[in-house]
């Protein structure tokens, strides 16, 4: 739990880091906040002097490099649910308290996954190159109902995924840190190799932490049986990209679907774009109509808390670089 006391007759200074995106929502909070809207590449110019800043360029790490300019800060929320971006030793080590953006992109992201799922099982790309061909191909399709589904991540995001995947009838095991049973889930197991070993989909909804960079190597791709696919949702260094080639490319993975590659953006000519049975989206199965707006909200929402020194949602711990369930 994490509360301030803030003096109620001073505004707050809030500097809004943003990209090419500048968000226009938060205008409800001018008469309690000095807001300073400043693109991430003049970070370092806005932060002296800020109580609070939104990370709303959400992939940008210009946070590290501006920080000797954060002379006051004492809250930053990160317009994502991943923090990865953000973290490092002087604001891990620091007072300043960091929240994410939990509760937003859950179920936009389970849909993304069920719908890949679909697109493999029933074979659209298949339909789709007969039709630009004017060909009627009959062919036989996968069922989903029984299929088994590893969900490596078994925080918000892939207790969502879980849920609706077990409820089209798929099964669905969980690879988290601590094993046990759970009524998501049925059981999660810490044993990643074990758990992939029957697996028709692995699905990687983990943070990305040091003890998870790289989690799914050469040896984690060799225990999932041929017929599998990858689907990665997390984040692209979740994954060894050139292992991860060398198996499509050889034939000991069935395909992948990824929303998140490493590096990010692929760059043109990678391999990954011309592997086989890969399906590459620019990083948005969180992305819905309204996701930007919903992100302002939360933040006001959240500010609001800030300034009425009540305990702030979705708390990160720096430690283990995610916000744990039910964090205040």
């Amino acid at each position: 739990m994490c509360f301030y006391r803030v003096n109620v007759g001073a505004r707050s200074v809030v500097t809004v880091q943003h990209g090419e995106s500048v968000p226009g929502q938060l205008s409800s909070i001018d008469a309690d906040a000095e807001l300073r809207l400043v693109p991430s590449s003049r970070l370092a110019d806005a932060l002296p002097g800020a109580d609070v800043l939104f990370v709303y360029d959400f992939s940008s790490p210009a946070l590290r490099s501006a920080w000797p300019a954060a002379d006051s800060l004492r809250w930053v929320q990160v317009a994502a649910v991943g923090v990865d971006a953000v973290l490092f030793d002087d604001l891990i080590d620091s007072p300043v308290v960091l929240t994410n953006s939990r509760g937003i992109f859950e179920r936009p992201i389970a849909e993304y996954v069920l719908g890949q799922i679909l697109a493999f099982a029933k074979d659209f790309r298949r339909s789709m190159r007969a039709q630009d061909a004017q060909q009627w191909r009959h062919f036989e399709s996968e069922p989903i109902a029984g299929a088994s589904v590893v969900v490596v991540g078994t925080g918000p995001v892939g207790r969502a995924i879980a849920r609706l995947l077990r409820a089209v009838g798929m099964n669905v095991h969980g690879v988290g840190r601590t094993p046990r049973a759970d009524t998501d889930f049925g059981e999660i197991t810490a044993d990643l190799h074990a758990a992939v070993a029957d697996a028709d989909y692995v699905v990687l909804a983990a943070p990305l932490t040091p003890q998870t960079r790289g989690l799914v190597d050469a040896e984690a791709l060799a225990a999932m049986p041929p017929r599998a696919r990858l689907i990665n949702i997390g984040r692209g260094e979740l994954v060894v990209t050139d292992a991860l080639v060398a198996a499509l490319q050889d034939g000991r993975l069935a395909g992948a679907a990824l929303d998140v590659v490493d590096p990010e953006p692929l760059p043109p000519g990678h391999p990954l774009w011309s592997a086989p049975n890969v399906v590459l989206t620019p990083h948005n199965s969180g992305d819905v109509h309204g996701w930007t707006v919903e992100l302002q909200r939360q933040f006001i929402a959240n500010f609001r808390r800030y300034r009425a020194g009540q305990p702030l949602h979705n708390v990160v711990d720096k430690h283990r670089g995610y916000a744990p369930t039910g964090a205040g």
